[in-house]
């Protein structure tokens, strides 16, 4: 008798330190567990990513009497929002605006001073264009056109410049870049001259003097401001265009923290 109530007490003992060290816990009818949910995620829907391309529209035109040829690449912008998008819609308007006058204003020329009888094989015109910004807001257009009037000497060459604002939407004039009241002119003025005269072309100074008219083709590059002279205007026309690139840096004392030029200055 003694000797079994000793193994069941030594059976009882085993059995109380296998449950030390399980950790204290013993279940011996485990309750089921509690019902979970799975855990709701909020999907927040992103906008679609703005995208806007530049593409060129060809324009032809031809004539007989008087006999002429026009020829242009016009740019446009297409946007993912749609052609009717106000900011591209405007872009489109004017600069769609700024090439069909031009070509207008040849067309009457060519109408008007043609050649009789016809001298060579009829007056011509193109127009191209090149986009010179760097990827951004910023659309910086520089339009090369070279034209022949039937009956002159040599043919001729002029460029346009256009600058948009894709954020503000809106064009930019050159005096936006730049704090109200600064002297920015004469900072062009004296860094152009100063690289035209290094030049051996027979540089004509008055082209270059601080006027607006004089600094009217400009373009944001991402090194700089590029200012564009057509031929005659500081050189000889057998010199051709001159262009010189201005750098932020001789700037940038005095370019406006809030213009588009801001994120280019170091």
């Amino acid at each position: 008798m003694n000797k079994h109530i000793f193994v069941y007490g030594c059976t009882l003992v085993v059995i109380s330190l296998a449950i030390l060290a399980c950790g204290f816990t013993l279940n011996l009818t485990p309750e089921p567990p509690a019902p979970t949910s799975t855990p709701r995620l909020e999907v927040t829907e992103q906008p679609a990513p703005q995208v806007i391309v530049l593409i060129s529209i060809p324009f032809e035109e031809t004539s007989e009497t008087p006999p002429y040829r026009i020829t242009a690449q016009i740019p446009s912008l297409q946007s993912r929002q749609g052609s009717e998008e106000s900011r591209v819609l405007l872009f489109n308007q004017l600069v769609d605006g700024l090439v069909r006058g031009d070509i207008d204003s040849f067309r009457t020329s060519f109408q008007q001073n043609a050649s009789n009888p016809l001298v060579v094989m009829g007056s011509t015109y193109d127009l191209q264009y090149a986009l010179l910004s760097p990827a951004g807001d910023v659309m910086s257009l520089k339009f090369d056109i070279n034209f022949y009037s039937d009956g002159a000497a040599h043919p001729g060459s002029y460029s346009l410049t256009f600058n948009y604002d894709l954020a503000a939407g809106q064009q930019l004039s050159l005096e936006q870049l730049f704090l109200p009241g600064s002297d920015y002119l004469e900072r062009m003025a004296a860094y152009c001259k100063e690289q035209l005269n290094l030049r051996d072309i027979a540089y004509s100074e008055a082209g270059a003097d601080p006027i607006l008219e004089n600094y009217r083709n400009w373009n944001i590059t991402a090194d700089g401001l590029l200012i564009s002279f057509d031929p005659y205007q500081v050189a000889a026309y057998a010199a051709g265009p001159q262009t010189v690139l201005v750098p932020y840096g001789e700037l940038q004392l005095v370019i406006d923290p809030h213009s588009p030029l801001a994120g280019f200055v170091e």
